[in-house]
């Protein structure tokens, strides 16, 4: 039975972090071969599944020692039908794969939760195809698609499900429209160019706006990822409605354009104190923003880095 599902405490308020870039952190960190970034294939073996828990690990300590909420994502974020697909995965073992996503997080979340610090199980869902490349697919398309692996989570613990690096307005509606369907609380997370716009030319407000509008405001609230802090800080406004909407924000470590990302064959690990100073910037001046993670290239450090720029350390660990 899912414990927060009906009532997300990250909703509520309070500060909550989340991991890191999992798949650059396995594969440059960890030393992992991931085929075609798909970290779920880990969760096919005990080997595997134990280095999943050595990256989760490497987070949920940096929460707990400041009191803080943590939003546990699965390692789902290929895990849809033409991902597996081309990894050789049929839909019956990719539906074993992500409720074993589940009862990993769920492992997890019994060890290192408290009463003072919640731990949010958060099945992701990943874009049909390419992150850094516009999609072409409707709302009603996505929305069929994606309910291959939304209709999984709904009967699992996972408290809610989110719609990760969105680069088109179509997909992430679908995947709201999906959630909605299945009474599963869901986010849609928008990722943006250098410009502050999405792939497609669509700014960041006219997508949540039309997102807003398409699924009646259904999702609980929105995040930006995938998109360093210098990429988007221009497209934010003070005060208007369509910001304060926006929850949360997992940047990546490296101020490079997606195209320039995906052609290096080196991690670039950027400026982690100037990604930190950048983090408290946001907070303060958008209060809403409260769900504070990272994307490709960061890693525990980035996270610490973070938490120590928004939060201060208890007195005890001074």
């Amino acid at each position: 039975m899912a414990k927060y599902r009906h009532a997300l405490p990250q909703v509520a308020g309070g500060l909550f972090l989340s991991d890191g870039g999992m798949e650059t952190a396995l594969i440059f960190l960890q030393g992992i071969e991931l085929p075609h970034f798909a970290s779920f294939v880990l969760l096919e073996n005990e080997k595997g599944r134990a280095e999943l828990v050595k990256y989760y690990e490497r987070f949920l300590p940096i929460a707990r020692s400041r009191g803080l909420g943590f939003l546990l994502d699965t390692a789902t974020w290929r895990a849809s039908l033409d991902w597996g697909r081309a990894i050789g995965f049929d839909a019956d073992r990719l539906t074993a794969i992500n409720l074993a996503s589940v009862d990993l997080v769920a492992t997890l979340r019994d060890k290192w939760e408290t009463p003072t610090t919640p731990i949010v199980l958060n099945g992701v869902i990943g874009p049909r195809g390419d992150g850094y490349k516009a999609g072409r697919m409707e709302a009603e398309e996505a929305r069929d698609y994606h309910a291959f692996q939304v209709d999984i989570f709904a009967r699992t613990q996972a408290d809610m499900v989110s719609a990760i690096t969105m680069n088109t307005v179509g997909e992430g509606v679908g995947i709201a429209l999906a959630a909605k369907a299945a009474g599963m609380p869901c986010v849609v997370s928008f990722t943006v160019e250098t410009d502050g716009r999405l792939v497609d030319g669509t700014t960041l407000r006219a997508a949540i706006e039309a997102t807003e509008e398409a699924t009646d405001g259904s999702p609980a609230y929105y995040m930006v990822n995938c998109a360093h802090p210098t990429h988007f800080e221009q497209a934010l406004a003070r005060g208007e409605a369509w910001v304060k909407r926006i929850h949360g924000v997992r940047a990546n470590a490296s101020a490079k354009s997606h195209a320039e990302l995906d052609e290096s064959d080196t991690l670039d690990i950027g400026d982690i104190a100037d990604l930190g100073r950048r983090y408290g910037a946001l907070t303060r001046s958008f209060p809403s923003m409260r769900i504070l993670g990272g994307c490709c290239g960061t890693d525990h450090r980035h996270i610490a880095e973070i938490c120590e720029a928004v939060t201060p350390a208890p007195a005890a660990a001074k």
